[in-house]
This record gives structure tokens, C-alpha cells and sequence, in this order.
């Protein structure tokens, strides 16, 4: 018997985890099993095409939000074209499906929850031309009612998908779990329904975690729903990659609330670069987080993200999510200018899903939550929030990856806070011009998008505020895009002096001289009067220099005459 394991990515770069790990589990005892992985981005007519190219007896589609309507087109495509065809479904997205499911859909089996021990099951029984016999975590047209999942007890009994050479190594990104399962019980997260913690042995870990080091993957991405859940065994897996890694970044989902003192004074000897962390805020409201069964002391999260700012180089990433029960626009707000002002590199805010099996989608109607019954299942509308306002919240979301998260408007965003005192009034109010230009609907250049932010501040402010503000533009803009001389955006001022202009080439040509040169140089010059730390006319020299490896690099030179 064949059987294919596959499914579709969102984008090409994401490699599987959960199949190479089905298949080392399943092993040779049931048959010859075939790995092939696609994205969902292609014509369906191609997909089509390559999976029945493999001529399986069984094909096993591991099902996700961003696949599942895809999926479930190819399933009964399939079908159609060999009857005699087994089709598996599993994966988040059938875990909590109706016994009528096999009524509409030509489906074999579904594997439900943790996969492993059902799919091994299903397979050896299919092998031996047998009906399998019922065990918890797989559904069939002859047992079609959920009745549980089947986890394992030791992680350990499943192979190594590394070591067994069933894992894409060569994408750049590999997904690599170190434990299942998760102690908190957040409604709107899928792990709540598994508290269990399970973790592979800490000699497996160092194993498959030589194993990719040596291979020398660019990011390794952990996939624990909060890896740092036990101290000690956080501090073993950090204190083993930072002694064995050679290039590698690895990035983890941590709850930072539970980093102990041990842990952060560990992580300031952390070589930059090396560590991303993740970290969830969610709200900042008492009673929302409260509601959805979130533990997680603010102060402390607080606390160490500070820690983690000032004493180490790790990246982080803090992550809110719009439309949770008891919370309002305005409360969402609040909750942005708070997270924003624990100053990580990155911010997401998005609208909550209501993710199937998750109980806040149990809990939609207590809250007055409707969502799209389609994936992704975004929220509409609360008790709390009308669609218009996730609407604008969607919006600020978008504008912070812009603006903020992009680190292209730094100077811009500083000075514009300090006019509306609260980052998210910018925001909101950059919000509106972007609603009614319709903008949200047009893809632009970097060049375009700071025209079109220079067109915001031209019908917003007047006077000093204007000018001081379009400086700020113009300085962000030198410092990311490199500026021809002719062709600069007119909210730089070029108009120097023959002296200023000769005093310019002067020293340009001085900084030559101790710039290394090796790739091609350019400069640009231009007025600006607003500098905080030098008033009045100044001549700011941008030196730009292009190398092959490291990209545009950027130098200032202040001339005051």
C-alpha cells in the first residue's frame, strides 16, 4: 500500500513538521509512504495534476485555515478520478467536525487532534485489507463520532524526522517542536484544550538541535505554545544553543511573565542575532483577560520585557489581538499605547479568529460575538466593538507594519506622537486619511509611500509644525531610500549656497577618504533648521554606500557654516 502525505503552505519558504513526523512514526510497518508538500498559491489544476501523478492508494491532507476550502476542491476531484482512492483528513482544521462530515464530503477517515497513534492505527489495519477497530482520535463513515483524542505519553516514541532525512532543510526555515501541549487555558487559543505538557527527552532535543545547527539553517523556528513553561529546562535548551550555534536564529513563543531572574541574566550573554522571542500581550484589560482565562501578570510581563530591552540584543515581538470580549475602540487603544511603550522591535495587532474547538467560539453568543463562518473565522462584530471599529483597528494594524514596524518613519512617528501625545491617536488619525483617499486598496513603492505621507501632513498641519514635521520626513526618507540630486521629493530643501555647495564637496571628499570603498558611493545634500540637537541652518550630508553583501549603508555628516 502507498500512501502520500501532503498538503498545501501559505507560502512556499514554511516546510512541514507534522507530516515528517507522522511519517517516522508510522515507519515501514505501514507501507510505502511518500512526502510531498505545495503551496496553496498554485493553480489547483497543477495540484491536481502532481498528486495524482504519485498514483497513491491513500492520500493524507494535513488541513489548515488557509488550506482547508483548496483542500476539500482537490478532495472531491480526486475522488472523482479514482473512486477506489482512500482520502484522510487531519490537521486543526477537521479536528472538531460534525458526524454528518462524511455525508457531505468523500472522505475516508479523519484523524483527529495529535496524529500520530491514530494514523498508524488507520494505516496498519488498511495494509492488512481490515476495517480499523475504534480507537480515540479517528473517525470513519462506520464510526463517524468524536470520541476523544490519543496522545502520546512519551514524545520520544517518535522518531526523529531530522535524523531520518524527512524534513525539507533547504527552505531557510525549519519548525522545530520541543514540547505539546500548553499549562494556560486561553479561550481564544486551541491549546487550551490540550493542558497537558508534554516535552521530549532533553537528550533528544541536543540531538536534533546538533543536527540542524550543523546544517546550518538559516531560522529555527520553535513551535511550543509557551517554551518557557519550566525554568530549568528553558536555561538547558538556551545554554546548549548558544554554545553549539554556528549561524542559526532561532525563534520561540514565550510567556514573559514567567522569565525568572536565572533566565534573563542567561540571555544577556546572548549573541545578537540569534534570538527572536515572541511574546503575546493579548489586552491589557483586567476584565477582558480575566474573560478569556488569560493568567499572566501584566506587571511582571512589563518587567521583563523592559529587562530583556536594556540588558540583551534578543529581537522581540509582542502580539495583541483586537475584538476580545469586554473590550472596547477605545480600550484597544489604550492597550496598543501601553504594548507600544514597552519599546519592542516589532508589534502586531490583529482582529481575534474564533478558531474551530476553541472555546471562545463555544462562548461567541454569551459575548454577542459574530464571526465569519469561513476561514479565518475573523470576528464581525461584539457586544463591544461594531464592524467599523475592527475595521479601523485592522487598519491601524497595517499602518504600524508601515510606519512603525518597518523602521522607515522613526523621526516622522516620534514628532507626531509629541503632537498627538498618544501613539495611537497618529495612528487613528492617520487611519481616517487613509479611509477617505483609499488607500488601504493601492500597493505603492517606498517612494510613493512617503509622498503619500507627506500628502497627509500638507492637509493636517501648518506653519512650524509642518515644516518641523516634513524635516522629520525628509531625514527618514535619507535614511532609507538613497536620494538623487534633481530628483529629491520637494519636502527637502536643497537650496545651498555656492559656499555651502563648496563646503559640501569638501568634506564629502574627506569622508571618502576614510570610507572603506569598496562598493559604489553617492552623497546628497540638503537644508534642514529643525534638528533638536543642532538648531538652525544646517547642511546634513547623506554618504550612501552600496556593497553587494550588506546592502545600502547609510552615513549622516552635519556641515554648519
Amino acid at each position: 500500500m502507498k500512501t502520500l502525505l501532503t498538503t498545501l503552505h501559505s507560502k512556499y519558504i514554511h516546510a512541514s513538521l507534522a507530516l515528517p513526523c507522522l511519517a517516522a512514526y508510522c515507519a515501514e510497518d505501514c507501507g510505502e509512504i511518500l512526502i510531498k508538500e505545495f503551496s496553496a498559491n498554485e493553480p489547483k489544476e497543477a495540484l491536481l495534476a502532481q498528486i495524482a501523478a504519485c498514483h497513491a492508494d491513500v492520500v493524507c491532507f494535513s488541513v489548515y485555515l488557509w488550506n482547508r476550502t483548496l483542500t476539500f476542491e482537490l478532495v472531491e476531484c480526486l475522488k472523482r478520478i479514482n473512486p477506489q482512492m482512500r482520502i484522510v483528513l487531519g490537521g486543526p482544521e477537521v479536528s472538531f467536525e460534525e458526524s454528518g462530515f462524511f455525508i457531505r464530503y468523500p472522505v475516508d477517515a479523519l484523524i483527529c487532534g495529535e496524529g500520530e497513534r491514530p494514523l498508524r492505527h488507520l494505516l496498519l489495519a488498511w495494509s492488512a485489507e481490515e476495517q480499523p477497530q475504534f480507537l480515540p482520535g479517528l473517525r470513519t463513515p462506520f464510526l463517524p463520532e468524536d470520541r476523544g483524542w490519543s496522545l502520546l505519553e512519551t514524545l520520544d516514541d517518535i522518531p526523529s524526522p531530522f535524523l531520518a532525512g524527512l524534513v525539507d532543510v533547504n527552505r531557510g526555515l525549519v519548525y522545530y517542536e520541543s514540547s505539546r501541549g500548553c499549562p494556560y487555558t486561553c479561550s481564544f487559543c486551541m491549546s487550551a484544550l490540550d493542558e497537558k505538557v508534554r516535552s521530549y527527552s532533553f537528550d533528544r532535543i541536543k540531538t536534533d538541535l546538533k543536527f540542524l545547527i550543523d546544517q546550518k539553517i538559516p531560522l529555527i523556528k520553535f513551535v511550543d505554545r509557551t517554551f518557557n513553561y519550566h525554568s530549568q529546562r528553558t536555561r538547558d535548551i538556551f545554554s546548549y544553543i548558544v554554545e553549539k550555534n554556528r549561524s542559526s536564529q532561532f525563534h520561540f513563543e514565550i510567556g514573559a511573565h514567567l522569565l525568572d531572574q536565572k533566565t534573563l541574566q542567561l540571555l544577556e550573554s546572548v549573541p545578537e542575532g540569534t534570538f527572536q522571542f515572541e511574546i503575546g500581550v493579548q489586552s491589557t484589560l483586567p476584565q477582558t483577560l480575566n474573560r478569556v482565562g488569560r493568567k499572566a501578570s501584566l506587571e511582571k510581563l512589563a518587567e521583563n520585557v523592559r529587562y530583556l530591552r536594556e540588558k540583551t540584543t534578543i529581537h522581540l515581538h509582542l502580539d495583541l489581538i483586537a475584538g476580545l470580549p469586554g473590550e472596547s475602540y477605545a480600550q484597544c487603544l489604550d492597550s496598543l499605547d501601553w504594548t507600544a511603550d514597552l519599546g519592542a522591535d516589532h508589534l502586531q495587532i490583529e482582529p481575534v479568529k474564533l478558531l474551530p474547538g476553541a472555546p471562545l467560539r463555544l462562548e461567541a453568543p454569551r459575548w454577542g460575538i459574530v464571526y465569519d463562518p469561513n476561514p479565518p473565522y475573523t470576528i464581525l462584530k461584539s457586544a463591544d466593538m461594531e464592524f467599523d471599529d475592527l475595521e479601523r483597528l485592522r487598519g491601524i494594524g497595517r499602518l504600524f507594519d508601515l510606519l512603525i514596524n518597518s523602521d522607515r518613519f522613526s523621526f516622522l512617528m516620534s514628532g507626531l506622537k509629541e503632537h498627538f501625545s498618544r501613539l495611537s491617536l497618529v495612528l487613528d488619525d492617520i487611519d481616517q486619511y487613509w479611509r477617505e483617499k483609499d488607500l488601504y486598496h493601492q500597493s505603492r513603492s517606498l517612494r510613493d509611500l512617503y509622498l503619500t505621507v507627506d500628502r497627509y501632513l500638507l492637509e493636517r498641519f501648518s506653519g512650524d509644525r509642518l515644516a518641523a514635521l516634513r524635516e522629520f520626513l525628509a531625514r527618514d526618507y535619507a535614511r532609507h531610500e538613497r536620494v538623487v540630486s534633481g530628483s529629491a521629493p520637494d519636502f527637502f530643501d536643497t537650496r545651498l549656497t555656492e559656499k555651502e555647495a563648496s563646503a559640501v564637496r569638501q568634506r564629502v571628499k574627506a569622508e571618502l577618504s576614510s570610507i572603506d570603498r569598496e562598493g559604489k558611493v553617492q552623497y546628497f545634500a540638503a537644508v534642514f533648521y529643525q534638528l533638536a540637537d543642532s538648531p538652525g541652518r544646517t547642511i546634513m550630508i547623506f554618504i550612501y554606500t552600496a556593497k553587494t553583501a550588506s546592502g545600502l549603508r547609510v552615513e549622516e555628516v552635519r556641515l554648519k557654516l
